[in-house]
Formats: structure tokens, C-alpha cells, sequence
């Protein structure tokens, strides 16, 4: 059975450790030769948390987040260099691109589509749970034809206080546009 690799990136504020016991809910024979990373975001200073510093992927500049909200671009494209360089490594180790599945919530699931967008390579798939599309429509033309090949898979709930439904709403015209 060839190895799969799951990245699982979490919200704002949040750590890793906090998350891995959402590996115990996967106990299929199927990922039994699963290798699961949750990385904790490093600490930043947060702008919609009056400046704090806490676990952060990049610079959310208000809460709740809604469709149109202010987007900090270039924070979250340091931040996409930084998931490519954990999926470089792992295809490196010998993973094959289309065993490697990248999952995030909220912040991680912004964080998540960045990163699958902007990947050369077709990946096994991602899903993005109570995200949002983290820049304008001006990055489009850097997302590579292999990239928007990668299946999405995108959930958000409706009573969300902090990613408001129309950020993911919001989010299936822009892949539309995108051509993914």
C-alpha cells in the first residue's frame, strides 16, 4: 500500500497538539500507512486581536470575517512558502504527490486553499472546513494548470461567529473564475 500524508492546518490561535486527536476518528485499515503532521503556527502579531501576539499562519485584520473583508496578501503568501516547503520535504521522503492531502479549519482552511492553489503539482486533494479565499482575484494567473487539478473539498457551517457563511460562500465564484 502506497504511503498517504495528511497536513492538517488549525485556526487562529490554536496549536497542533491541540488537533491530533482528530487522527483517532480515521481508523480505517485504508490509512493505516498515513503519516499525519500538525504543525503549530508560529506567534505573530494578530490585527483584529488588538495586536497580540498568538498562533498564527498570517495577519487576520478583522473578525468576524466576512465576504470582502480586508486581506493581508503577503503574510499569507509567506505563509504558503512555508506549507510548500513541508510538502516539498515529504514528496522528497517519497510520498507521491497524489498521496498528499492538505485539511484546515478556519484560518488553516484559508491557509489550506493558498497552499493547494499555489502548488506546481497536482495533490491528492484538500479540504477546507469553515475557511475563506485569503487574497484577490489579481492571484489568479500564479495558480499553476496543475494546481487547479487537486480536488477541494470545502464545508462550512452556518452559525459560524467568526468566518462568517458568506466568506465561504463567497468562495465558489472565485474558484469558478479561477477555472478550478
Amino acid at each position: 500500500m502506497a504511503r498517504s500524508f495528511i497536513l492538517w492546518l488549525h485556526g487562529l490561535g490554536d496549536s497542533g497538539p491541540a488537533n491530533e486527536h482528530i487522527k483517532m476518528v480515521f481508523k480505517s485499515p485504508e490509512l493505516s500507512n498515513t503519516r499525519w503532521l500538525f504543525p503549530s503556527a508560529p506567534p505573530n502579531l494578530v490585527t483584529c486581536n488588538n495586536g497580540w501576539v498568538m498562533p498564527s499562519w498570517f495577519d487576520v485584520p478583522e473578525l468576524p470575517f466576512r465576504a470582502g473583508s480586508p486581506i493581508d496578501e503577503s503574510s499569507v503568501l509567506e505563509a504558503v512558502k512555508n506549507v510548500h516547503a513541508i510538502i516539498d520535504q515529504e514528496i522528497a521522503e517519497g510520498t507521491s504527490p497524489e498521496n498528499v492531502f492538505i485539511c484546515g479549519l478556519s484560518q488553516g482552511g484559508a491557509l489550506t486553499l493558498a497552499s493547494l492553489l499555489l502548488y506546481p503539482k497536482t495533490l491528492g486533494g484538500g479540504s477546507v472546513l469553515s475557511g475563506w479565499v485569503p487574497f484577490s482575484s489579481s492571484v489568479i494567473s500564479q495558480f499553476p494548470e496543475e494546481a487547479k487539478k487537486t480536488p477541494i473539498l470545502w464545508s462550512h457551517g452556518t452559525d459560524d461567529k467568526l468566518v462568517l457563511f458568506e466568506a465561504g460562500q463567497a468562495a465558489l465564484p472565485f474558484l469558478q473564475q479561477a477555472g478550478v
